[in-house]
Formats: structure tokens, C-alpha cells, sequence
């Protein structure tokens, strides 16, 4: 499939892509704020600088992009046809980025949460909402978003 703008205007079209303050990334902000929750945004003291950092719980929460990431299973992680070598090294150092952020944050004694961008949607957001809160009140809880059916 060609692409529908010039290479000039998608490159200009994802570098305007952000890291911080994402439509899903506000979402749960809002709705953890209502919830009474209190967090750190983007805590450059931590590795990784999480996008929610809430200290009296001694967690950290990522929301990732399904695209971005490579969200396995999910059908928003798709993979571009065009410099597929370039994509795939891209998403690779994605991902052992990210384990590496996490792995440190779970050495300094930290919860780590991942939620995913599909798991934001309408219909979804309420019970990963209510998953992600859980996790938070009671440490035993394992907290795991899974992809979009």
C-alpha cells in the first residue's frame, strides 16, 4: 500500500508524534485524579521517568502506545511495510528499552504497571480502570492489560 501523503509531510507527521501527554495518557490521569489518587508526572528521578509516578504506593505506571511498542496479540501494533528493516530495529530498541526501564524500576523496589493504548478505548477503559486501582490498593494483585479483541 503507497503511502497518501509525500516523504516530506510523514516525516514532518511523526516527528511531531509525542512522548508525553498522549490522549490515553490524559485519560488516565483524569480518571485516577477523580478516583483521589495523587501521582508525580514524568519523575526524571526514576528510570524511564514513568508517565504517572504515585510514591505513596510505590508504583509507576507507563502508558504505551499499541504502535509504538509492539502491544503483542494487539491489532493497532502493525508493522509498516515500507523500510521494514528500519521499523523492525526501531520497535526492537523499543522494547529492550522498555525492559530495561522496568527491570531497573523493579530493582529499586518499585510496582511497575504497563497499559497499553487499545486497553484506553471505549468499552475497555472502565474495567482496566478498575484493575489498575486494585493493583494499586493491594500489592499482591498482578496487574496485566491484554490486547483489543
Amino acid at each position: 500500500m503507497t503511502d497518501t501523503v509525500d516523504t516530506a509531510t510523514r516525516s514532518r507527521m511523526m516527528a511531531a508524534v509525542g512522548g508525553k501527554n498522549t490522549r490515553p495518557e490524559m485519560t488516565l490521569r483524569r480518571a485516577l485524579h477523580a478516583d483521589r489518587f495523587r501521582f508525580r508526572l514524568h519523575d526524571r528521578r526514576l528510570p524511564g521517568s514513568p508517565d504517572l509516578v504515585l510514591p505513596r504506593y510505590r508504583s509507576a505506571i507507563f502508558v504505551h502506545g499499541c504502535f509504538w511498542h509492539q502491544h503483542k496479540g494487539c491489532r493497532f501494533a502493525t508493522q509498516p511495510k515500507d523500510r521494514s528493516d528500519f521499523w523492525s530495529a526501531k520497535f526492537d530498541a523499543n522494547a529492550a528499552r522498555d525492559a530495561r526501564k522496568e527491570e531497573a524500576l523493579h530493582q529499586a523496589g518499585w510496582k511497575v504497571a504497563i497499559v497499553w493504548e487499545c486497553a484506553m478505548r471505549k468499552g475497555r477503559f472502565e474495567k482496566t480502570l478498575m484493575e489498575l486501582e486494585r493493583w494499586l490498593r493491594f500489592p499482591s494483585v498482578r496487574f496485566e492489560t491484554l490486547p483489543q479483541e
